[in-house]
């Protein structure tokens, strides 16, 4: 098979990373980027710190390989969405109308937010794109008297962290017994419970919303145990859905995002990548990674995955070691590998919120760790693991 054209649907970091590493390969392959937002491809995490904060410009937001979107001979398709994939024929269909015929497919469409009754109020606000960003900074810099932000996953944390930096009223609202109950352990999450509170955040925990409410804009939370809240910014931050809805009926295994092999191939000729992207990983079995690193290494392993397929080469296995941080205040939380039940910490207290925890499996093997403020340690523990080192050995070095 020739790839002498790759269709990207997504114009997003995933999708940006695949096709720089198609073009290094190969000059002549023709590329059709499809973005559903009028953008090129930006960076994300800056939008629930810097550029909330005043202190990232949004010029400063593109991503490096789009800042000449010429250079790389894509044909842009922005503001176009991809409405159905027919995997026989090898076709996708925007909503302009088009047919586009590919000989390869990367879908890096991504996931969008949850969303709560009472999100079409104004002052109601989720965060996963520029356009999201604005709306909210906007809302922060009119100095609302009170922030509400549902839910304490990371980009909730984050959201919080900022509006308090900022001088605002904020308050968090957690279902779960402890931040980031789904990611981290509960000792883990309730030191980051104590850092907002000690920056003087409200973190209510193991309480939910009852409702939002308002007439046009809102006016207060009442949770589920009756207490209501008065506020004039509401942030929802309560997970993300893989945009697969497009894929109805193309024949692809669509289970909490596209299921892929251990290569990312999920049909013929095409793969994915990014946060929609749910492969089997060799350490983990399936599993779908919300991750920027993650972003770039499986864009780039994607596009990869087609040319091998093209030349006739047996396929490579998609297994890096998950990683990823978070910017809260003045601490740096860097996550590498995947949570498990048994903890150990081998440096530091989390106490003084400067620590290193590893994660164990049943049989007693490391398959995470979380650093706060411990970068050198962080980047440590991610080769450690990606060597399979042992407990003593993560132990000696860590400590």
């Amino acid at each position: 098979m020739t790839l002498n054209r790759v269709v990207i649907v997504g114009a997003s970091l995933a999708g940006l990373s695949a096709a720089r590493t198609l073009r290094r390969a190969d000059e002549a392959v023709e590329l059709v980027m499809i973005g559903d937002e009028p953008h090129y491809p930006y960076d994300r995490p800056p939008l629930s710190k810097g550029f909330l904060a005043g202190s990232t410009p949004e010029e400063k937001l593109r991503l490096r390989a789009a800042a000449d979107p010429d250079e790389l001979g894509v044909e842009w398709k922005l503001g176009v969405r991809a409405t159905a994939l027919d995997v026989e024929a090898r076709e996708v269909t925007t909503d302009d109308g088009a047919t586009i015929a590919y000989d390869g497919l990367v879908i890096a469409t991504g996931a969008r937010p949850r969303a709560l009754p009472g999100s079409e109020l104004a002052g109601v606000h989720v965060l996963r794109s520029l356009d999201d960003a604005r709306s909210l900074k906007a809302g922060l810099d009119a100095g609302p008297d009170r922030v509400v932000v549902i839910g304490a996953g990371f980009i909730g944390a984050e959201v919080a962290a900022t509006a308090r930096e900022a001088g605002l009223e904020v308050t968090i609202i957690e279902a779960a017994p402890a931040p980031l109950a789904r990611v981290l352990d509960e000792s883990a999450g309730m030191a980051i419970a104590d850092l907002h509170r000690s920056h003087g955040v409200d973190v209510r925990l193991g309480v939910g919303v009852a409702s939002i409410d308002g007439t046009e804009s809102v006016e207060s939370v009442t949770l589920a145990d009756g207490e209501r809240i008065d506020c004039d910014v509401v942030v929802v931050g309560i997970g993300v859905v893989p945009n697969t809805d497009w894929l109805d009926g193309s024949g692809l295994t669509i289970d909490d995002g596209i299921v892929c092999d251990s290569g990312c191939l999920a049909a013929p000729g095409v793969v994915a990548a990014g946060d929609v992207a749910r492969w089997d990983h060799p350490d983990h079995g399936l599993v779908r990674v919300e991750q920027w690193d993650n972003g770039v290494e499986q864009g780039a392993f994607a596009a990869r995955r087609l040319l091998a397929d093209a030349a006739g080469e047996p396929p490579e296995v998609y297994g890096p070691v998950p990683w990823f941080w978070s910017d809260q205040y003045d601490r740096k939380i860097q996550l590498a590998g995947v949570p498990a039940a048994t903890t150990v910490i081998v440096h530091g207290t989390i106490e003084e919120q400067r620590f290193v925890q590893l994660y164990l499996d049943d049989d007693g093997r490391p398959v995470g760790a979380l650093a706060w403020n411990r970068p050198r340690h962080a980047i440590q523990a991610r080769q450690l693991l990606a060597d399979r080192a042992s407990l003593d050995d993560m132990t000696s070095t860590l400590a």
